[in-house]
C-alpha cells in the first residue's frame, strides 16, 4: 500500500509540472489558436539561465525569480519579434515558425552550455519531510510550488484589471478593441506570462531529470497529453488534464507496462481523447452552421 501511494504522490509532483505547461499550451492557444511546439524548449532554455545563476555564486531563489523576469520578457520578446509578423499567415506558416523556434532554441543551448548532462540543484532538503518515505522533499516541494503558481494565476485573471483585459484580448480581439484595450500588448504579455509559467516546470522538474538541451521533449508531451484531456482551450482543464496524466503515467508505468514504454500513456491518452472527446472534458465544443 505504501508503495502505491508513493506512486499515486509522484504522479501528483510530476502532474503538477505537466499541469503548469499545459497551462502555458493553453494560454498560447487562447491566445493564437495553435499549439506553441516551442514551449518547451522555452522553459528548457530559461533553466539554463537559472543554472548560470547558481553557478555563478547566486542563491537559488533570488536565481529562480531572476529567471522568471528574463523568461517573461524572452516570451514577450519572441511574440513582439517573431509570431506577430506571421499572426494573419496560413496556419502552416505558423507551425514552420514555431517549429523554427523549437530547433533554434535546442540548438543555441548545446552550442552554449554542450550537451553535456548537468545535475541542477533542489531547494529542498535531502531528508524526506516528517521521517516519511511515500514523498521525498523535492516532491512536496515542487507540488507546493505548483500549486502556488496555478492560484496566483488564476487571482491574476480572476480579479486584476489587466487579467481581465488578457482575457477580454484573447477571446474577443475585435470587441476588445473597440473598448480601448490594447490587443497586441496583450498578448505579448500572455506569451510572457506563459514563458515564465513554462520555466517554473522546468526549474522544478531539472533535479529529476538532468539538464540538457533534449530535457522537456517528453515533458511536453506529457502537458499536450494533460491539455488535451482537459481541454486544449480551458486553462481549469488543462490544469486537471496535467494532474491526471501525471498519477496515470505512474501507476501504469509501475504496474501495467514497465518504466521503459511509460512514454506511451501519453500518446495513447492523445488520441484517445482526439478519437472519442476532441474537445477534451472542460473544453467547448463548436458547432459552426454551413
Amino acid at each position: 500500500m505504501d508503495a502505491f501511494l508513493h506512486q499515486v504522490i509522484a504522479g501528483l509532483a510530476t502532474g503538477g509540472i505537466y499541469a503548469s505547461l499545459a497551462l502555458a499550451l493553453v494560454m498560447i492557444y487562447n491566445a493564437t489558436h495553435h499549439v506553441n511546439f516551442a514551449q518547451g524548449e522555452l522553459a528548457m532554455f530559461s533553466t539554463y539561465l537559472c543554472w548560470t545563476m547558481i553557478n555563478a555564486g547566486w542563491p537559488y531563489w533570488a536565481a529562480f525569480f531572476a529567471t522568471l523576469v528574463l523568461a517573461f520578457l524572452l516570451g514577450a520578446a519572441i511574440e513582439r519579434i517573431i509570431v506577430r509578423p506571421v499572426e494573419r499567415a496560413p496556419v502552416l506558416t505558423v507551425v514552420v515558425v514555431f517549429i523554427g523556434l523549437l530547433l533554434i532554441l535546442n540548438s543555441l543551448a548545446g552550442w552554449i552550455y554542450t550537451y553535456t548532462i548537468k545535475s541542477f540543484p533542489s531547494p529542498f532538503p535531502e531528508q524526506p519531510p516528517f521521517g516519511s518515505h511515500i514523498i521525498s522533499s523535492h516532491e512536496l516541494g515542487a507540488i507546493s510550488v505548483t500549486l502556488i503558481v496555478l492560484l496566483l494565476v488564476y487571482l491574476f485573471f480572476r480579479f486584476t484589471p489587466l487579467g481581465l483585459a488578457m482575457r477580454a484580448a484573447s477571446q474577443n480581439p475585435d470587441s476588445s478593441r473597440l473598448v480601448g484595450i490594447r490587443v497586441g500588448w496583450m498578448l505579448a504579455l500572455g506569451w510572457g506570462m506563459a514563458a515564465a509559467i513554462g520555466a517554473t516546470a522546468g526549474m522544478m522538474i531539472a533535479p529529476v531529470v538532468f539538464l540538457e538541451p533534449n530535457m522537456m521533449a517528453g515533458v511536453l508531451l506529457y502537458a499536450f497529453a494533460g491539455a488535451l484531456v482537459g481541454g486544449i482551450d480551458s486553462p481549469g482543464g488543462a490544469v486537471l488534464g496535467g494532474f491526471i496524466v501525471g498519477v496515470l503515467e505512474n501507476i501504469v508505468g509501475a504496474y501495467l507496462i514497465g518504466t521503459e514504454l511509460k512514454l506511451t500513456v501519453a500518446l495513447v491518452l492523445i488520441v484517445g481523447v482526439l478519437v472519442v472527446r476532441p474537445a477534451g472534458l472542460f473544453g467547448k465544443v463548436i458547432v459552426t452552421r454551413v
